[in-house]
């Protein structure tokens, strides 16, 4: 698991393609690599990856072709810029939300704009993924825990404030960069309780007790 606080911006030294797959090997100096071991998890802007090999300053992971096409990890290039996040230890303290690292989709970067010192920025997503999006709800893109501010029939904002610019690659975005994204794990297990809440009990036509209703009284919705 991890937090969405980026811990350090990384380099893409080197990458070479297999099969369809990739080995990446990533530079960073700002973590503390020799404390870390192979079959670690690292987050690679918001992709949970394995190290398979470590070195004084970085590591190299492989990345699977079912991974590439979920998720913008294909068009990275030898001197891409990332950001990385070493798994949740037990007892941290959790800046963000929780985290899977396992990316839901890709979203495209629509619009940039200054307001009060901080980027506000629109990201497009695909239709089936924002009902999951909800104002001042949290997401994740490329691996950084933001809030929501406000959604749309194909879109969400979020602002971008220095020191998150500063600490991340979102400094580098366009409009047109592609981000991998990933919704609030709360949202999906709402979505597992509703859509077990439409079947039926252990007795013959009784309720499960999981509908909206329900929800909307424990707080959830």
């Amino acid at each position: 698991m991890f937090t969405g606080i980026v811990k350090a911006i990384g380099t893409v030294e080197k990458i070479s393609r297999t099969n369809g797959s990739l080995r990446v090997s990533i530079r960073s100096v700002d973590l503390p690599w020799p404390a870390y071991g192979v079959g670690e998890s690292i987050s690679v802007n918001g992709v949970c990856l394995t190290a398979v090999t470590l070195h004084e300053a970085g590591f190299d992971a492989d990345v699977s072709s079912e991974t590439m096409n979920v998720t913008a990890m294909g068009e990275l290039k030898e001197g891409s810029r990332v950001n990385l996040e070493p798994s949740l230890a037990a007892g941290e303290r959790m800046g963000g939300h929780l985290v899977s690292g396992h990316v839901d989709c890709v979203g495209t970067v629509r619009e940039m704009a200054d307001t009060a010192g901080s980027t506000r920025l629109r990201i497009g997503l695909p239709g089936p993924y924002l009902k999951y999006i909800v104002r001042k709800g949290s997401v994740c893109v490329d691996g950084v825990s933001l809030t929501i501010n406000e959604v749309s029939v194909d879109s969400f904002t979020v602002n971008i404030i220095p020191h998150t610019a500063d600490a991340t690659i979102a400094s580098g975005y366009e409009p047109g960069t592609r981000v991998n994204i990933e919704v609030d794990l709360i949202a999906r297990y709402l979505e597992g309780l509703l859509v077990a809440g439409a079947g039926r009990g252990e007795v013959e036509d009784e309720p499960t007790g999981i509908t909206m209703d329900f929800l909307r009284e424990q707080g959830y919705a």
